[in-house]
């Protein structure tokens, strides 16, 4: 059941490329409307009735927990794991391992990105398929700033494709992901990156992709946070339709 999965938010990296828009602020704290992005996407999972999370903070992560505490107002229960020093996104989930205990599927999402998206179905969607991954992957006509997604006809992920020069449409990774918990058993000690270091390397256990249609925005430079905010009421209510 739904209920029952977690989802744990990637909130702990620096941020470097925001901080003349936000130079005080971890970077899912930057405002946005009335509210801050990481809210937005605290609510959309309440909304979809996915309340456990785990926070995986990192810098300034003290922030974050004073404005979100135990998740009590906004009807969710948060746990935070707390990195000491940069773990990279693989490490931060490793890290995370114990407040998964006894799930054997699990949400992660980056908390600088927004996806208009079905939980249920990306959850059912991995169930089907029995793979140790599936992510989220999404449509744009430019993938010169994510790299790309080689997906084959059975939806399988068949290869990455880095950030490069070169540009034109494509699949790109949209920063939701279901795990099974077999992951752990593939994440190293210490710092790695799970778009770099982890997937590929377990393609061969079963990575598949869901393609979406809805919106998706992430706020990883000033240009992009200030489009965000510019289409703030249609982020707003994207979070609220599924």
């Amino acid at each position: 059941m739904i209920e029952d999965i977690t989802a744990v938010l990637l909130v702990g990296g620096l941020g470097t490329r925001l901080r003349s828009a936000v130079p005080s602020l971890p970077k899912p704290l930057a405002p946005l409307g009335k509210t801050s992005f990481l809210e937005l996407l605290v609510r959309q999972l309440s909304h979809q009735g996915i309340r456990k999370l785990v926070f995986a903070t990192g810098y300034l992560g003290d922030q974050i927990k004073r404005q979100f505490g135990d998740g009590h107002d906004l009807d969710v229960a948060i746990e935070y794991s707390i990195e000491t020093e940069p773990l990279g996104t693989a490490g931060a989930i490793r890290l995370a391992k114990r407040y998964l205990a006894g799930t054997p599927d699990f949400i992660v999402m980056n908390g600088d990105s927004f996806l208009e998206i079905n939980f249920h179905n990306i959850i059912q969607f991995h169930r089907e398929r029995q793979g140790i991954a599936s992510l989220a992957v999404r449509r744009v006509l430019d993938t010169q700033r994510y790299g790309w997604v080689e997906v084959d006809q059975d939806r399988r992920v068949a290869g990455f494709a880095e950030k490069s020069g070169s540009t034109g449409p494509g699949l790109v990774n949209a920063g939701v992901y279901v795990f099974n918990r077999a992951l752990f058993d593939c994440l190293p000690e210490g710092p790695a990156s799970l778009e770099k270091d982890i997937f590929p390397q377990i393609l061969n256990l079963g990575v598949f992709a869901m393609e979406q249609q809805g919106m998706f925005i992430d706020i990883g430079t000033p240009e992009d946070y200030a489009r965000a905010q510019s289409v703030y009421d249609h982020l707003s209510r994207a979070a609220f339709q599924q």
